[in-house]
């Protein structure tokens, strides 16, 4: 169902189906973008404060950005964005957990100069398998606006 700005509610969410990352996954991000020794290096994460191997954070947000876009609900309102707002990891994601991203729409402005579109701000969200929130942070996304 295509979806422009003014057919969202502040209010509204949507659910994506989750994910889960196993151990190989997380070394295989964290190898590439994020070597840090928690995530790559069983022993160093076995002494960290984690107690264990983690994800990236990064990792983490990417594969919510890939849920949120994967719902196809802002696939027609989407324009890019410019950029994100208050990006928080709030708890460790180890391997085995699943994580379940919901979407909250916060805000809806439309443009004053360019009557074609506006912006929307959407709060994200991920939690674990056990409920507690992982990650949170806010998309700003560029929307078009319905057509005359």
């Amino acid at each position: 169902m295509e979806r422009y700005l003014d057919d969202f509610n502040v209010g509204e969410v949507f659910n994506a189906p989750g994910f889960t990352l196993s151990e190989g996954q997380i070394l295989d991000y964290a190898l590439t973008y994020d070597p840090q020794p928690f995530h790559i290096d069983t022993q160093a994460a076995a002494e960290s404060p984690y107690g264990g191997i983690i994800a990236s954070g990064f990792q983490t947000l990417s594969l919510c950005f890939r849920m949120m876009i994967q719902t196809r609900v802002f696939e027609t309102v989407s324009m890019g964005g410019p950029g994100l707002d208050e990006l928080r990891f709030l708890a460790p994601v180890r391997p085995g957990d699943t994580i379940k991203p919901e979407f909250v729409i916060d805000s809806i402005t439309p443009s004053r100069s360019k009557p074609d579109r506006g912006i929307m701000k959407i709060h994200c969200r991920g939690y674990n398998q056990h409920k507690d929130q992982v990650i949170g942070f806010i998309v700003i996304m560029m929307g078009r606006r319905k057509p005359d």
